[in-house]
């Protein structure tokens, strides 16, 4: 006949349309201010959708829904005051031998 033996067993699934679940996504996204691939995944699944995080992740990446990064550096310090500044004592020693 000309055609694979799996042919006849199994019909690929189409896949669905992703408008629904993206505006699923945005609608939990703006619930929820971050809110990653993994907690977007509890959620939908909560919802009833069964989404592959790798579905999940490309969609998210496509429509800019990722969530804000941490800042990496925080100032602890601060250096503009009126209070007395004391000079650093080992500034003018240099280092000559172990302890």
């Amino acid at each position: 006949m000309g055609i694979a033996r799996s042919t006849g067993y199994r019909a690929p699934k189409g896949s669905a349309d992703d408008t629904a679940l993206v505006e699923a996504m945005h609608a939990m996204k703006d619930e929820i201010e971050a809110c990653g691939w993994l907690h977007m995944q509890a959620a939908l699944r909560h919802r009833g959708w069964i989404v592959n995080h790798k579905r999940i992740k490309r969609l998210m990446r496509e429509h800019a829904m990722h969530p804000p990064r941490p800042r990496c550096f925080v100032a602890t310090s601060d250096s503009n005051h009126d209070e007395p500044v004391f000079s650093n004592l080992s500034r003018e020693r240099g280092v000559d031998d172990p302890n």
